[in-house]
């Protein structure tokens, strides 16, 4: 195969010198040569048909030589090694045709699963040549020029038709856009972009011309990292990968004494019907060896590991290796952080109620609250006011704006019917300026706070007033992704947070979780995740991937979500959820599972057809090519039955 990444799946087939094309025109030419010297020799022309016969010898001979001579230069003996001592010890036996047919059903089986090997990670290299060569710069003048994106630097301006690849990483300064951003994120819907989104080369917008600000040279765009993570991960060995190829210079050694063994048995008449015959001895031999080797084991592990990354790719989820492909699939313990996982992290207003009459939706009250807090850095005070906007209520003149550490604040607003006092903050506030709220609000704000909201207590000088409820809004996916992961095995859900008590345990409830640990500190949360791998198990923990660095390095799988991917998720967590939807979280689990269950099943299928070959080998005298045919064709079907990941249907829900 011709990419970097899919280097370490070579083995038996994956030829290291060839590409899938070369493996091709090799196949091609070994069964012309082939077809046509055994016609020739068939037909009385024997000179011209053994050269031919040679030819083919040649071509199939070609790519495994490569790689067997390289195997016994860096650790010894391969599959190769097997397939080419069969093929010409049958010539040496006076067999050159059976020789070459076992030659070309074996490349044929390498162009095979080079070409399927090579489609799973094509897609991964497209992704790089969806980000385009030009792009419009802008000059401080506001003159256009194309220029090679590589000319771009952090800081220059790009202005990005209707209907062209985004070039650059950067943040929008003027315009709207709908953005197709799925290359990314596997996110099928278009993302709206305005003064301040942040766009990402190789994404692609449809109705609107933006101008955006570079903030990355191309070469650290995020489309190049993925595209490296992913080159990465499918040039790490899975564990179980590296186990096979340290047994499979050993078993080669088994094999060579095996068939030697064979051959001794059937001269000796201990097995078989050639007692007293070499040749046939030998021949039944070279059967044997052909029937022990390991193909298609070797081959069931890298088809469904590179399926599998690519699958996930396609869907915005960075497995860093495929060893973590294949440990999430033993997870039963997910561990989650609340703020920015399973919320938004971004505080809303969730119900405004009157002290006087109770009316959820009271205008008045909101207006009020938030023209006073438009003038508030406090985090609550956007909740508000972005409330207010949502509702098209007009901003009232604020005057004598005051903020009292520790008590809240308060202005004078002023209309039409005149001027009015009002706060927001704690009783102390309201005391001290002589204020009466009515005694409703108090209890309805305890009420709201024991259900886990933020009540945010709002008076005015006549003694009315009410109170604004702000919650960190919940995932709406949340609840059916926890339910999801239960299906797929997940025995336990722990949820930490810094937020008080009955904000978690809220939270907690709401979906489903089995434990809720709050009031913690970074470095609690870090002890919390170290115990329960002792108490647990395999663990996984998923975070924003912002201020949960130490917790996702502790965890077994620290799994990072954030959307289109923050530089400290890439860097931290071992798998990487490229957009803020929870569903991912099982689909990526769902994936491991079926990863491990593809590459069982190839193992399965591999033994077993060793198991018979060998048995028909020893007791039924089965011809070389029936044992080479069976053999190949057990390689392709695990190769297929790994790269069926790449199509195999998810039910969402």
């Amino acid at each position: 195969m011709q990419h970097d990444a899919a280097q370490p799946a070579h083995n038996a087939h994956s030829h290291g010198a060839g590409s899938a094309r070369l493996a091709a025109w090799l196949t091609i030419s070994c069964a012309i040569a082939a077809l046509a010297g055994w016609w020739l020799l068939d037909n009385g022309t024997v000179v011209a048909g053994r050269w031919l016969l040679l030819v083919a010898y040649i071509s199939g001979s070609w790519l495994p030589l490569q790689s067997a001579l390289a195997s016994l230069r860096e650790k010894g003996p391969d599959i190769n090694l097997l397939m080419l001592l069969a093929a010409w010890g049958s010539a040496l036996l006076g067999n050159p045709v059976e020789g070459a047919g076992l030659l070309f059903l074996f490349t044929l089986s390498a162009a095979l699963e080079s070409y399927t090997l090579e489609r799973a990670t094509r897609s991964i290299d497209a992704l790089t040549q969806l980000r385009p060569d030009t792009v419009t710069r802008v000059d401080s003048a506001g003159n256009e020029q194309q220029v090679s994106v590589d000319e771009i630097q952090p800081g220059d301006l790009v202005r990005v038709r209707p209907g062209e690849r985004i070039g650059v990483d950067g943040e929008v300064v003027d315009g709207s856009s709908s953005v197709d951003e799925s290359t990314l994120t596997g996110e099928s819907l278009p993302v709206d972009k305005q003064p301040g989104s942040p766009v990402y080369a190789g994404t692609l917008s449809f109705n609107g011309s933006l101008l955006v600000r570079s903030l990355r040279p191309a070469s650290e765009s995020m489309i190049e990292r993925i595209a490296r993570l992913v080159q990465q991960a499918q040039s790490e060995q899975p564990a179980i990968q590296g186990r096979f190829e340290r047994w499979q210079g050993g078993y080669v050694w088994f094999v060579i004494a095996l068939t030697s063994a064979s051959g001794l048995a059937h001269y000796l008449g201990w097995i078989g019907k050639h007692a007293g015959d070499p040749r046939a001895s030998i021949y039944a031999a070279m059967v044997v060896m052909v029937a022990a080797s390991p193909c298609a084991v070797i081959m069931s592990i890298p088809a469904a590991v590179l399926s599998g990354l690519t699958r996930a790719a396609r869907r915005g989820v960075l497995f860093k290796a495929g060893s973590y492909l294949e440990q999430l699939a033993h997870v039963k313990c997910i561990v989650m952080d609340k703020t920015g996982t399973l919320t938004h992290g971004e505080p809303e207003v969730v119900q405004v109620l009157d002290g006087m009459n109770g009316n959820a939706g009271n205008h008045a009250l909101l207006q009020q609250a938030a023209s006073v807090e438009r003038l508030s850095e406090h985090p609550l005070a956007g909740a508000v006011v972005r409330a207010a906007e949502q509702e098209q209520l007009p901003r009232l003149d604020a005057r004598t704006f005051h903020s009292h550490t520790g008590q809240g604040v308060h202005a004078t607003l002023r209309d039409e019917q005149g001027e009015l006092w009002v706060g927001i903050g704690n009783r102390l506030l309201f005391t001290e300026h002589g204020v009466d709220v009515p005694q409703d609000v108090w209890q309805r704000a305890e009420e709201l706070r024991e259900a886990g909201l933020t009540a945010l207590i709002v008076g005015t000088q006549h003694g009315g007033g009410g109170v604004i409820a702000v919650a960190d809004r919940m995932r709406s996916e949340a609840a059916e992704a926890i339910s999801r992961l239960r299906e797929l095995g997940i025995r336990r859900l722990v949820i930490l947070t810094g937020d008080h008590r009955v904000v978690g345990e809220a939270v907690g409830s709401a979906v489903g979780a089995d434990e809720v640990l709050s009031e913690l500190l970074p470095a609690q949360k870090l002890e919390s995740v170290k115990a329960m791998r002792g108490r647990y198990g395999a663990l996984a923990y998923i975070g924003d991937g912002v201020n949960d660095g130490p917790a996702l390095a502790a965890a077994d799988i620290g799994i990072a979500m954030g959307e289109a991917g923050t530089d400290v998720a890439l860097e931290t967590a071992d798998v990487v959820l490229m957009r803020s939807d929870l569903r991912a979280l099982p689909f990526a689990l769902w994936l491991a599972k079926r990863t491990e269950a593809a590459i069982i099943r190839g193992l399965v299928i591999a033994f077993s057809v060793i198991a018979f070959l060998l048995f028909s080998a020893a007791f039924l005298s089965i011809p070389l090519w029936l044992a080479v045919l069976l053999h190949e064709g057990s390689t392709v079907v695990t190769i297929l039955s790994g790269t069926y990941l790449l199509v195999e249907p998810y039910r969402e829900q």
